[in-house]
This record gives C-alpha cells, sequence and structure tokens, in this order.
C-alpha cells in the first residue's frame, strides 16, 4: 500500500508540475481550455518571463507527463513483480486515479483558483474573476473522470494480468 501511495503522490506531483509549466513559464492559452471562459477570455498571452522561460517550460512539461505515466509502468511492474491478481492491481490503480482526481479538486480547484493568488501572480487581469464562487464549476467534467477511473483501472489491470 506504501509503494501505492507514493506512486500517487508522484503522478501528483507530475500534475502540479505540468500546471506550472503551462501556465507559469509557457504562457500559452492553450493550457487554459479547462479554465471556466471568464477567466480564458480574461488571460492574455503573455512574453517569456526570462530568456528561454518557454524552452525550460516545455522542458518540464515533458518531465511532468513522465511523472504522471511512469508512476502506472512502475506500479504494474511491481505489482507483476509482486505477483498480483486483477483485483490487486484494480485495487491499485484506482485509488492511484482516484487520488489523482481528488487532489485536482481540492488542490487545484478549491486552493490554487478559488482561494490563493497562484494565478494571479502569473495573469494579474483575473484577479477580480477568481474566488470561491468558482468551485465546482466544472464538476461535469469532475464527474465524469470520477466515473471513467474504474473502467480505465479495469483496463490497465486486465493488461497488466495477461503480461
Amino acid at each position: 500500500m506504501l509503494t501505492t501511495v507514493m506512486l500517487a503522490m508522484i503522478m501528483m506531483a507530475g500534475l502540479f508540475l505540468l500546471l506550472y509549466a503551462g501556465v507559469g513559464l509557457i504562457r500559452e492559452k492553450k493550457f487554459f481550455t479547462s479554465a471556466p471562459q471568464a477567466v480564458q477570455d480574461a488571460v492574455r498571452e503573455g512574453t517569456e518571463r526570462f530568456p528561454g522561460a518557454h524552452a525550460l517550460g516545455w522542458l518540464l512539461a515533458a518531465f511532468a507527463v513522465v511523472l504522471l505515466i511512469g508512476p502506472l509502468i512502475c506500479g504494474a511492474m511491481d505489482g507483476i513483480a509482486g505477483g498480483f491478481g486483477f483485483l490487486q492491481f484494480f485495487g491499485r490503480f484506482l485509488f492511484m486515479l482516484w487520488g489523482l482526481k481528488a487532489y485536482d479538486i481540492l488542490f487545484f480547484d478549491w486552493y490554487l483558483l478559488c482561494r490563493s493568488g497562484f494565478f494571479p501572480h502569473f495573469y494579474p487581469e483575473v484577479k477580480p474573476l477568481l474566488g470561491p464562487h468558482l468551485f465546482g464549476y466544472n464538476r461535469n467534467t469532475h464527474m465524469f473522470h470520477i466515473l471513467a477511473s474504474p473502467v480505465l483501472a479495469a483496463v490497465l489491470a486486465w493488461i497488466c494480468t495477461l503480461l
């Protein structure tokens, strides 16, 4: 279980790094597609914060993707080595996916978007648009991800049992 928790935490770090790379360094509007429409409309693409920021941002984004996918692969390899059955794999992957979704909802949406100065630090023009009233603006997307996670976990578990 400790391995699963650690792998989920690595995925959470990867998700935050991806957000930071996109919002803080790359600074392109395409990274705001999941933000509320008013925020998307207010955001202006910025210039580089410092020379090489875009390149560093893309490098960090690539590393973040590794941190998001790598734990799933490591979890699969560890489970195969440990002789996991379908239900053990399913539980591991479901815990990791739901943990990542809980982190997204609580840390990204509730804290970063609604209560902190994270986004206004990079885009001051969005400060008047943010606040606690935004919490839950994307609940349909979250519900879809929550309901799709068991299916993805089952597919991953099934693949692992075939290996």
